[in-house]
């Protein structure tokens, strides 16, 4: 390789090293789980069940010349103490001027069920919430993880803002859908200008492809990017994505299953009668996830199934009853991601009945064959009511759970890894959807120098 690309990586390495020696100079007592967490964004509290993560330095890991930008991933909960009591006084004033009376409300079955789950859950969700507020160094880190001056838009110029972004929902509905086209970057920077000192690219390629169903793949080691509608996007490293409805999903099944998937995560736009979810984003009925080839997408070892649902009692039966049943999946345990804001505090009261901070990633085995005692044997089991706490980023943005998962993925290393209803793009896995796009718009990133 040429001297020029081991001199810049070396300068990225140094710059990685000067904001975590900055970090630890400002917390001169940091301990070892603070310390991995600078890292790989992950903390894991001592003695505990629980894990704070930074979605941006997680997904940063993923890139090379471009890093999520910390102030675009996190477009709420970081206001100010002041501000949010502010707020909370003119909320609460605005309530009681409007509030009625209210008749006792007695629960209905389904209710009851659900308050059920949810006091089975309440105590795994307040001691993890315990272990942050007493975590008073990585509640420092929070406060100014919004902050740009931590990612590296320091190192180059601030990507400029796009044009507006198109709806792929909307494009891909319309006749003119397989017509369209993605145009893919692709840089190769090797050579060093001796004079100058400053580096020449000395291979530059474009590849154009159909946007619709179609596979679309950045088999490179770099980040790469891509061009549509005016409008540019970033493309990690050794990933593909398909942006297609259902029917086209099954052009994703390996012709042979040692070629199959370890870890299948799925977040269906579950239907919802909030007009304001449905001007978010289109939701779908739930029979429509049924048809979904999940066996088929698994590897012949079996694949950990990893499916987000939201806390409403009749989805949860829904899933237990109907849909894990026709997928050929046994759930095996319960994760929950509890929300909080920049300050540590819960977005919402803990038993707010219909405002829950918390959502629930419930996890499965799959296998190509009915499962039985051999198959189950391949997987490790799973420890169930593990919390996973970050703040939230933009509406129905999942947090990025990967890199939590990896011991239990059944089968051999490298695992292979597909994300179903993906609105971003994560290195080495596929995603499928009609949005996989969604936060891959260079607005969301900022160019590493």
């Amino acid at each position: 390789m040429a001297q020029g690309k081991c001199d810049r990586n070396l300068g990225r390495r140094k710059f990685y090293l000067f904001i975590e020696t900055s970090e630890s100079m400002e917390h001169p007592n940091m301990g070892d789980g603070l310390s991995t967490f600078l890292n790989s964004g992950i903390y894991q509290f001592e003695n505990s069940n629980a894990v704070f993560i930074d979605p941006v330095r997680v997904m940063n890991r993923s890139y090379t010349h471009f890093q999520v930008s910390p102030s675009a991933y996190y477009p709420r909960f970081f206001e100010s103490k002041a501000l949010a009591q502010e707020s909370r006084v003119s909320s609460s004033s605005s309530r009681k001027r409007k509030r009625k009376e209210k008749k006792p409300h007695s629960l209905n079955d389904r209710e009851k069920a659900a308050e059920q789950r949810h006091q089975e859950a309440r105590p795994f969700l307040l001691k993890a919430h315990k272990c942050l507020l007493r975590a008073t160094a990585l509640l420092e880190l929070m406060s100014n993880m919004r902050s740009d001056s931590e990612s590296l838009q320091e190192c180059g110029d601030l990507v400029s803002p796009s044009v507006p972004q198109q709806s792929f929902v909307e494009l891909g509905q319309d006749w003119h859908a397989p017509f369209y086209e993605i145009i893919l970057d692709f840089h190769q920077y090797e050579k060093l200008n001796v004079d100058k000192g400053s580096m020449i690219m000395q291979y530059s390629e474009q590849k154009v492809h159909p946007l619709f169903n179609n596979l679309v793949l950045n088999e490179t080691g770099d980040d790469v990017e891509a061009e549509f509608l005016s409008s540019r996007f970033v493309i990690p490293r050794k990933s593909c994505f398909l942006m297609s409805d259902l029917e086209q999903i099954h052009s994703l099944i390996p012709a042979e299953s040692c070629c199959g998937f370890n870890l299948i995560v799925v977040d269906p736009p579950w239907e919802n009668g909030s007009a304001r979810q449905k001007s978010r984003y289109p939701t779908l009925p739930n029979r429509y996830f049924l048809s979904l080839p999940i066996k088929q997408l698994t590897h012949a070892d079996g694949a950990l199934v990893a499916l987000w649902v939201t806390n409403r009692e009749k989805l949860r039966g829904f899933v237990e009853k109907e849909l894990f049943p026709a997928w050929g999946v046994t759930h095996v345990a319960t994760f929950y991601w509890l929300k909080v804001k920049a300050d540590g505090s819960l977005i919402n009261d803990l038993d707010l009945f219909h405002h829950r901070p918390y959502e629930c990633l419930l996890l499965g085995h799959c296998h190509r064959e009915a499962m039985d005692s051999e198959c189950l044997s391949k997987f490790k089991p799973v420890q169930h009511n593990q919390i996973i706490i970050s703040i939230p980023g933009a509406y129905s943005r999942k947090p990025p759970i990967g890199g939590l998962l990896p011991e239990y993925f059944p089968g051999f290393k490298p695992t292979r890894c597909i994300e179903l209803f993906a609105r971003e793009m994560t290195s080495g896995w596929t995603s499928w959807g009609n949005e996989p796009l969604h936060f891959q718009d260079l607005k969301y990133f900022n160019r590493n120098g």
